[in-house]
């Protein structure tokens, strides 16, 4: 068992869902293939292109300029505990964005069929999003306010300060 975990860098477990998943998805690929084989080769080839040419650089950029700006104002206050705040800002905006890249077509209006299929106007989706979209940022909102409020609590400035910078949660 030592020499697996020594050779594979993880448990057995792992290994076995690892080989399920490449199954599952094997699988999945044949049948896709045998029913359309040019449009799965590019979908599959165009959303490789979209991910790596287009999509990484633009979220990477806007998480490291999220962080740039941020990071300035928290030089400012150095005397304040820290509270990991980036994730807040990640977490819906990934949510959201998936989202979007889930239902695009209905959101921008550029599907032709669904709306019969589904029984609403086109019209409806993208204010749905921008509410789903805004729910997401407010609960994240909420949260972070909540781990700062358990964070500054008075009686534990001692405890904290002792701790050093940049324990807190």
């Amino acid at each position: 068992m030592a020499r697996l975990v020594r050779w594979y860098g993880s448990g057995p477990l792992h290994l076995l869902v690892l080989i399920a998943s490449f199954a599952l998805t094997g699988y999945a690929l044949v049948r896709l293939f045998a029913v359309q084989p040019w449009e799965v080769a590019i979908w599959f080839v165009g959303a490789a292109v979209l991910h790596d040419l287009i999509l990484l650089p633009l979220y990477s950029l806007a998480d490291l300029s999220a962080l740039s700006v941020l990071r300035h104002q928290a030089a400012d206050a150095s005397d304040r505990p820290t509270v990991r705040w980036i994730n807040h800002l990640r977490v819906p905006a990934i949510l959201s964005g998936l989202l979007l890249l889930v239902w695009f077509p209905l959101i921008l209006r550029l599907a032709g069929p669904y709306p019969g299929d589904t029984g609403l106007s086109d019209s409806v989706y993208l204010g749905r999003w921008l509410a789903i979209t805004g729910v997401l940022f407010a609960a994240s909102a909420v949260a972070f306010a909540a781990r700062l409020r358990r964070v500054r609590r008075p009686g534990d400035d001692e405890s904290r300060s002792a701790a050093g910078p940049g324990t807190a949660l």
